[in-house]
């Protein structure tokens, strides 16, 4: 196989990967009584007025099922933004010593740290479930919940931790070039470790589903396209903080006006 054939092939079967997590997303929405805006139908709202407790199987209760619709919802969401990484990748397979291999490696990696973060996330989920706080879909019982998630990730983009974060993201060659390793297992390192600040910067957008509700594709693509914009070399350095300020003002309009919300 030539080495451009192996290249078109490998980034056609991760742009597939891409658009088989969206179209499940859609399916699951869609199978669930949830239009694209995250709004429940007849058959939803019925869903969200159960009782988790209840003597029955439902899977938006159940460890396994959900944490398999996050991971899913992970691959949709974060894969699209590692483009730039994998890019930078590539030119050091022409300029250094990278390998297809290695580039596979970053690649599985960085979607094992989120696979993690899509565990630690479910049992959230789980946790803010049987306590009260959502709903079956995912949904805030609570504007002030809402309003208070939304204060908080504005003001997460405003932190070293965001700005230490995001530099790694927005800069994968540098990061490259101090952690450089080689072969799949290489790249297989230096996916976990950007995997890693990618939750990093990147956590509080996930979190922000508990406002709508988890199915929502209005959510899950108005997330994607920040994420995406926040890594763009260009311009996503100065997208951080003017971000933050509207989600602070979105916040502090919600506690204003709660009936906005439907609470």
């Amino acid at each position: 196989m030539s080495r451009a054939l192996l290249r078109s092939g490998l980034w056609l079967g991760f742009f597939v990967l891409i658009l088989s997590a969206w179209w499940v997303m859609y399916t699951m929405s869609r199978d669930m009584g949830v239009d694209w805006i995250g709004r429940p139908g007849p058959m939803a709202e019925a869903m969200r007025a159960m009782d988790p407790r209840m003597d029955m199987y439902m899977p938006m209760a159940e460890f396994g099922p959900l944490f398999v619709m996050w991971a899913i919802m992970m691959a949709a969401m974060m894969l699209p933004t590692l483009v730039p990484t994998l890019r930078s990748y590539e030119d050091l397979i022409q300029s250094a010593n990278g390998t297809r291999l290695g580039w596979v490696g970053v690649l599985l990696g960085y979607f094992v740290v989120w696979a993690g973060f899509a565990a630690l996330i479910t049992g959230v989920q789980l946790a803010l479930l049987f306590g009260g706080v959502i709903d079956m879909l995912g949904i805030a019982k609570s504007p002030l919940f809402a309003a208070g998630l939304l204060i908080a990730v504005g003001a997460f983009q405003f932190t070293r931790a965001k700005e230490v974060c995001h530099g790694v993201c927005h800069a994968p060659m540098t990061y490259f070039l101090g952690h450089w390793r080689t072969g799949f297992s290489g790249g297989l390192r230096m996916g976990l470790g950007l995997g890693a600040f990618c939750v990093g910067c990147c956590w509080g957008f996930m979190a922000l589903g508990f406002v709508g509700g988890v199915m929502s594709l209005l959510w899950m693509g108005l997330a994607t396209l920040f994420m995406v914009l926040e890594k763009l070399p260009q311009i996503g350095h100065v997208l951080t903080r003017p971000l933050g300020f509207a989600l602070i003002a979105g916040g502090l309009g919600l506690l204003i006006y709660p009936i906005a919300y439907g609470g």
